[in-house]
């Protein structure tokens, strides 16, 4: 079953790669740019056929690890197509911009496509209207009192608590003062109506009395409709994207999370561990982050990838005369190197700690 859960994860990433070459490879094609070559994978071929219509080569090749979408004439480092009509660097400026851009923005309209399916097929995460009691500390005096968790708390002393939130029923607790009557509340269990009397205790640390509970809004899973779906599909994706964004900030500033990253093996291995335990939505909740990841990630100006291919295009823009090919070929070679050397190092890394 381990080696089921491997090719599974081994499965999703291999199809956050084709999605992102597929974003360059549509977009070449809408806009009329010769792709030389279409692959899945790294290292020696191991399926090649070649389109007649187009003459674009596709192929599957040994090292699942990456893939890449080859424009005619593209990192002309010799200046060998300098003056070919059909070379990348020859096409339009807007039609290279978009070429880019769509391999990250595939990634972003998987994951929002697929969380809105899922919200509306699977369902989502809908907050109850009135606050609960969602743990209740053991020996606590809400433990001593007979408050369960999932209790919804109706009165307190007589005066109603339920308008939705949370700040009446704090502050309704937060009135006891030493020496008063104990708390008499009146508790909604399920339908059943229970009245038990608790005495808070001061809490140094927090400065204020505590019954011992944590209040808050427990979860239903529901179906959602489809403006709902899209607009929850959208703020998770914003959220990850900005989750994802702060950590690469601190990692680079202070070197935090530097001990939990890994490469494409980790992945595989956290992934595969996911689903093993979570089932169907952890596969999702993977899916969902680590194609986020793959969009954030390639849109970093880092030489090689695709931020850093729109960078140049864009100072072509502003500019209205592009750099020489040649220099930006070797700009994007030399990022390339860093950053198999980057994925070599990972992936030493990660193999190394399975074996432990």
């Amino acid at each position: 079953m381990s080696i089921l859960y491997v090719l599974i994860a081994i499965l999703l990433v291999g199809v956050l790669i084709i999605v992102h070459e597929a974003g360059h490879f549509w977009a070449a094609r809408l806009t009329g740019i010769e792709v030389q070559e279409f692959a899945v994978g790294f290292g020696p071929k191991l399926v090649s056929w070649q389109s007649r219509k187009h003459g674009t080569r596709f192929s599957i090749r040994a090292i699942p690890m990456g893939g890449f979408c080859a424009f005619y004439g593209e990192d002309d480092a010799k200046g060998e197509h300098q003056d070919d009509p059909r070379a990348y660097h020859r096409q339009p400026v807007w039609k290279r911009m978009l070429t880019v851009l769509m391999g990250p923005g595939m990634n972003f309209i998987l994951a929002f496509v697929v969380m809105v399916l899922f919200f509306m097929l699977a369902g989502g995460a809908v907050p109850d209207d009135v606050p609960s009691m969602v743990q209740v500390a053991a020996g606590s005096p809400a433990a001593q009192a007979g408050i369960e968790p999932g209790d919804v708390i109706v009165e307190v002393n007589g005066q109603s608590v339920l308008d939705g939130t949370t700040d009446t029923l704090l502050a309704a607790i937060g009135s006891y003062r030493a020496g008063d009557a104990p708390l008499h509340l009146v508790i909604d269990r399920g339908g059943e109506t229970v009245e038990t009397d608790v005495t808070p205790l001061w809490n140094e640390q927090e400065g204020r009395y505590l019954m011992g509970v944590s209040i808050g809004y427990a979860y239903t899973l529901q179906r959602l409709s489809f403006p709902v779906a899209v607009r929850a599909s959208w703020d998770n994706c914003v959220y990850a994207s900005t989750m994802i964004l702060r950590l690469l900030k601190q990692l680079v500033t202070t070197g935090e999370g530097l001990e939990n990253t890994s490469g494409i093996v980790g992945a595989v291995s956290a992934v595969s561990q996911q689903v093993r335990t979570g089932g169907f939505e952890a596969f999702v909740n993977a899916l969902v982050m680590l194609s986020i990841n793959l969009g954030v990630m390639n849109l970093l100006p880092i030489p090689g990838l695709d931020g850093s291919r729109f960078l140049f295009q864009l100072l072509e823009a502003i500019r209205r005369k592009p750099v020489k090919p040649e220099r930006e070929a070797l700009v994007h070679l030399i990022g390339m190197v860093f950053l198999f050397g980057v994925m070599i190092f990972f992936t030493w890394r990660d193999v190394l700690n399975l074996l432990r």
